[in-house]
């Protein structure tokens, strides 16, 4: 709660000012002197007002006193002081606040409520002395963590409004602190009621419609609370109901409208920061990176000490794929904020974006130890190590050390059920990654064995049947999660899965089409033409994959799965080259150093005949992802076309083992034979060549 404050210069100078007022004989504009009797009430009122005021500066120096010295007599002083002010001007909120907060300092709050008690019995109907009362037991709220004893305490100073607006309905703003603490209880039928009893009464009153469409919002009716502030700011615009309107825009996922909201707040009221913050983050959503780097860097400049701001710099310069600069601004954000959890955390991804995963796994290393020394009893702790541990827990896997990922995930497990939750997903998926399927499976068994109606465990466990060849069974335990929702949208689309990895392509076409044509934005079905495009690849049907991979780039230019796929294709295809190359470009600006995407561009620059290049590339894609058979044959491949053939040969090796390892659903009996033939050529041409070395003349 802001109390007011003021200087004692101010005081005096008001005080000096009111007595002078008093002093000053009133002169109606006609010229007719007034009455003696009006004459004498106003000098009174003047008279009590200068001594309200003079009162009221006394109170002022003892507490400072107070604060300097700690010594009780000051306390009592003013105390004694802001009393006889109270009563002299009692609708002062201004006197009756720094009553109660001086009770507060001097640990007297106890004797305060029993004063104002006291005076309740015999007057119940004491408007000041309610109105000091709640503000005394606001002033406690604010000082109590919340629980049983702030609910009571809120409770308490409830019943104390509710009678100050009965006795007084003129009283708006006790109603707003009323409905502040139903809001606070979670009362918000009642909370809801007095906002919109006030404002049949005041329609324009500003703060009642900024406390209502914060209810709404709160509640989810984002289009009650547009509606409320459109009309609002239609008659009387305001830059902070303006900057609401875009929080409600944002709610209901008008980003456009939402911009345009906060600019005109921006507009209205430039020197308020947070509406450029709320125009800052509307941008980013909508992926204006460059205008959005415009903002922040313009709040960086008016808060330069303020680190968030400058890892929402950094964040932008990532997305940009600037990385340098994105380093740069970290190591702002470090310098005003040291040891900040974000700004590890950022500088975490940072480095994962950068390739250099193990100083990523070193900063997240040392986050968890620091928040692990924290007290336990803090609840940003539990969430904080979610977080970490999760990211942590990734990086491992990305890096192929499944063990330490697997143990990672364990720690997660270990703060909570919905932490064991989600690692038991974690471990699953981390032991698939490691073709490790009979204990995926275990794994799965085990956590549908705690959690048997959890849809996530039993979609996961659903499609490792799926990869152990259990298709039907897959399936069956699929179907039975639809429910005419739009969580029937992703269970189609893991059914369309089972089915295509089983190659039953008609069954999975089916499956992907019943998720296509439920209702919802083109934007949802995204990844439903990604899955039709891989489906029809499976079928050589190049033409109608080709469509439906435009058409969810369409929607999103930025997929890199399906850029990447696409741009394979056609590489695969010896097609269009320099379009499949550019497809496979795009995918690795959004990652980088996905192992895939260096194979699929390492293979196109096979098919350019660009060999330097497809060896350089293959070497990063085996460098991050050493157990894909696919990619040791392509770089065999490119050994044979240099002449290197005993390389090839190595390469070639190494990609049937790693076939031998390969999960079910992933084994093609084609590609194996065609490695097998190259091999097989190749080593007797070794062969051969070695025997002529032999039958040379030394």
């Amino acid at each position: 709660m802001k109390l007011y404050r003021f200087t004692l210069s101010a005081l005096l100078a008001s005080a000096g000012a009111l007595v002078a007022h008093a002093q000053t004989p009133a002169i109606p504009a006609h010229g007719i002197a007034p009455a003696q009797e009006n004459s004498s009430v106003q000098a009174a009122a003047a008279s009590s007002r200068a001594d309200a005021y003079f009162d009221y500066t006394m109170g002022h120096i003892f507490e400072q006193q107070y604060e300097n010295t700690s010594k009780a007599e000051y306390a009592s002083l003013a105390i004694d002081f802001y009393k006889r002010a109270y009563a002299l001007d009692p609708k002062s909120p201004v006197i009756g606040e720094r009553l109660a907060e001086m009770y507060w300092k001097a640990q007297r709050t106890r004797d305060a409520v029993a004063e104002a008690q006291e005076i309740l019995k015999r007057h119940p109907n004491d408007v000041p002395t309610r109105r000091l009362l709640a503000r005394i037991y606001l002033r406690s709220l604010g000082d109590l963590s919340a629980g049983v004893g702030q609910s009571e305490v809120a409770g308490k100073a409830i019943e104390q409004y509710k009678e100050i607006y009965r006795l007084d309905p003129s009283d708006t703003e006790s109603a707003l602190w009323l409905t502040r603490l139903y809001r606070l209880r979670n009362e918000h039928d009642q909370a809801e009621a007095v906002l919109r009893g006030i404002l049949k009464d005041d329609p324009e009153n500003e703060q009642a419609v900024e406390q209502l469409t914060q209810l709404l919002l709160d509640e989810g009716k984002s289009a009650e609370a547009v509606a409320l502030l459109e009309g609002m700011n239609s008659r009387t615009p305001s830059a902070a109901l303006l900057d609401l309107l875009g929080d409600a825009y944002t709610q209901t996922k008008d980003l456009p409208k939402a911009e345009q909201a906060y600019r005109k707040a921006v507009d209205l009221d430039p020197s308020e920061l947070s509406h450029l913050r709320g125009l800052g983050q509307t941008l980013m959503t909508e992926e204006k990176f460059s205008d959005a780097l415009t903002v922040y860097q313009k709040l960086a400049d008016l808060m330069p000490d303020d680190a968030d701001n400058y890892l929402r710099i950094a964040r932008i310069y990532r997305e940009l794929h600037q990385l340098d600069r994105a380093e740069e601004s970290l190591l702002k954000a470090r310098q005003y904020a040291p040891g900040s959890l974000e700004v590890m955390y950022n500088e975490a991804m940072l480095y994962q974006a950068q390739g250099r995963y193990d100083d990523a796994i070193t900063v997240l290393s040392d986050a968890i130890s620091g928040v692990k020394g924290q007290s336990a009893v803090l609840p940003s702790r539990r969430r904080s190590l979610a977080i970490l541990y999760q990211e942590l827990g990734q990086l491992y896997k990305e890096r192929q050390n499944y063990q330490a990922a697997i143990f990672t995930f364990n720690e997660l497990g270990h703060l909570g059920d919905e932490e064991d939750r989600r690692a038991r997903l974690l471990v699953m998926d981390t032991y698939r990654s490691a073709k490790d399927l009979p204990k995926a499976l275990q794994a799965g068994k085990e956590a549908l064995a705690k959690y048997p109606n959890d849809p996530g465990i039993r979609s996961s466990q659903a499609l490792l049947l799926g990869e152990n060849a259990q298709t039907d069974e897959a399936v069956k335990m699929l179907r039975v999660q639809l429910a005419k929702s739009e969580a029937d949208r992703d269970t189609y689309l893991n059914i369309a899965q089972v089915y295509e990895r089983a190659r039953r392509y008609k069954e999975a076409e089916e499956a992907a089409h019943a998720a296509e044509v439920l209702p919802g934005p083109p934007r949802n079905n995204e990844m439903v033409w990604f899955i039709l495009g891989a489906i029809y690849e499976r079928q050589k049907f190049f033409d109608r994959a080709e469509d439906q991979f435009k058409k969810a780039l369409a929607v999103n230019p930025k997929n890199a799965s399906v850029l990447n796929y696409y741009g394979y294709m056609l590489g695969d295809l010896g097609q269009r080259l320099d379009e499949a190359a550019d497809l496979v470009q795009r995918a690795l600006k959004e990652e980088p150093y996905n192992g895939a995407y260096l194979d699929s561009m390492g293979w196109i620059y096979y098919k350019q005949n660009k060999l330097s290049d497809a060896e350089a590339t293959l070497h990063q894609a085996v460098e991050r992802d050493g157990h894909d058979p696919t990619i040791h044959s392509h770089l065999g491949d490119v050994y044979a076309k240099l002449g290197r053939n005993e390389l090839a040969a190595a390469e070639w090796e190494k990609s049937l083992s790693e076939w031998r390892h390969a999960l079910p659903a992933d084994v093609e009996n084609d590609k194996i034979a065609e490695v097998e033939k190259k091999l097989g050529q190749t080593k007797h041409r070794i062969a051969q060549k070695s025997s002529v070395q032999e039958a040379k003349p030394q």
